[in-house]
């Protein structure tokens, strides 16, 4: 597949977990995809990512991510996006705040035969944090 096929993949990715239209996933993913940035606990391959994305929709009901950057290259896909939310639910132990938060993240997707196969991610959950209040920022005293 060209690099920019493997961008509308990405695209459509996006797209379904944006609109919580998991079952869109299974003719993009593969079912055994390889995460290395999977929530510990949680079963491997697509049917942990689409736990994780049910767990994070407990915790922030509007969740939306918004794709800033698409790089690609050979047989992989860079994202750069943002993340916003509002914290609803229990997050990491923490009960609802109602504090609002927006996050970058960088994620590579590998492709084989037309689905995502292999995933690394970075994700700025410190920033998160600290916007929820759950954290103090650098310099502040704890609470």
């Amino acid at each position: 597949m060209s690099t920019e096929e493997n961008k509308a993949i990405v695209r459509k990715y996006r797209e379904a977990h944006n609109q919580n239209k998991l079952e869109a996933l299974d003719a993009i993913v593969a079912q055994d995809v390889i995460s290395h940035a999977a929530l510990p606990g949680l079963p491997t391959g697509l049917a942990g990512g689409k736990m994780a994305h049910q767990i994070f929709l407990g915790s922030f009901s509007d969740l939306q991510t918004t794709t800033e950057d698409l790089i690609a290259d050979g047989d992989k896909v860079m994202e750069r996006y943002a993340t916003r939310g509002t914290h609803t639910g229990e997050f990491m132990g923490a009960p609802p705040t109602g504090k609002k938060f927006k996050a970058e993240t960088m994620v590579v997707y590998r492709f084989a035969s037309g689905k995502i196969v292999e995933t690394w991610g970075l994700n700025d959950v410190q920033a998160v944090m600290m916007q929820l209040g759950l954290m103090p920022a650098p310099g502040q005293p704890e609470k």
